[in-house]
């Protein structure tokens, strides 16, 4: 039986999240979520169970309200980079749960990097 692409993606995401656990226990999590429309993205305390910033192409101040291209994931990470400066993190982990490294994804962790986060 072929696996769909939805039991793929859920596979992919649990390794992912679990190899991450295992290394960078008591770091901060930055997650990403990537729909067609837009993309998201926040910094998460695990141990606290709270998110301590975040950034969406969702948000009017960005000027790329329902775009999710390298443009837009770009304008989020440098966002969410200067929110974590303001909130006093520097390093971080990234997960990117079960969406690819690369487009959109890659371009928020780059900008997220040239903005100071360390992952």
């Amino acid at each position: 039986m072929a696996n769909s692409k939805r039991h793929l993606f859920l596979k992919r995401r649990m390794r992912v999240r679990n190899k991450l656990r295992k290394v960078n226990a008591g770091r901060v999590r930055l997650s990403v979520h990537r729909s067609n429309k837009n993309i998201s993205c926040q910094l998460i305390d695990d141990v606290k169970g709270l998110t301590l910033a975040a950034a969406s192409s969702m948000e009017n101040d960005l000027g790329v309200v329902g775009k999710n291209n390298i443009e837009a994931c770009t304008k989020v990470g440098v966002e969410l980079a200067k929110r974590a400066k303001s909130a006093g993190i520097s390093e971080c982990y990234f997960d990117r749960g079960g969406f690819l490294f690369h487009g959109g994804i890659k371009a928020l962790a780059d900008a997220a990097r040239e903005g100071g986060l360390k992952f």
